[in-house]
């Protein structure tokens, strides 16, 4: 679904299911710039809802809330982001447009499980 950003899976995890407490390292290229962000499983209710949260990478922080909710005979995924950049003021800034990014990338990857975004990129 983010096959435009080159990502794949570089550590932790790499198959199956995930479960709580596991890790997943990805790899990708997002403004620019490849990336690499490590991210743990902190929250597991199955099938209702996974949280993950970063363990390295290129945020200060972040945590990723998935709810499943059934929905006319499907699923509906919710992604609720929240973050903050490095950097004090100046990543304050670069939070302003990433949340524009990030809710543009979770949309264009929600789309290819008809899922849908209700909140993305929130900075504290």
């Amino acid at each position: 679904s983010l096959a435009h950003t080159g990502e794949r899976i570089v550590g932790g995890k790499r198959g199956g299911l995930i479960e709580l407490g596991e890790e997943v390292e990805w790899e990708a290229r997002h403004l620019g710039f490849r990336w690499r962000l490590r991210s743990r499983i902190t929250e597991f209710e199955r099938p209702r809802t996974f949280t993950d949260e970063q363990v390295r990478g290129p945020f200060a922080w972040f945590v990723h809330r998935h709810e499943f909710h059934e929905e006319r005979g499907g699923t509906r995924m919710t992604d609720d982001w929240s973050h903050a950049s490095p950097l004090g003021p100046l990543g304050a800034l670069a939070d302003l447009a990433l949340r524009g990014y990030m809710e543009r990338l979770l949309r264009a990857r929600n789309s290819a499980f008809l899922g849908e975004v209700t909140r993305a990129g929130r900075a504290p």
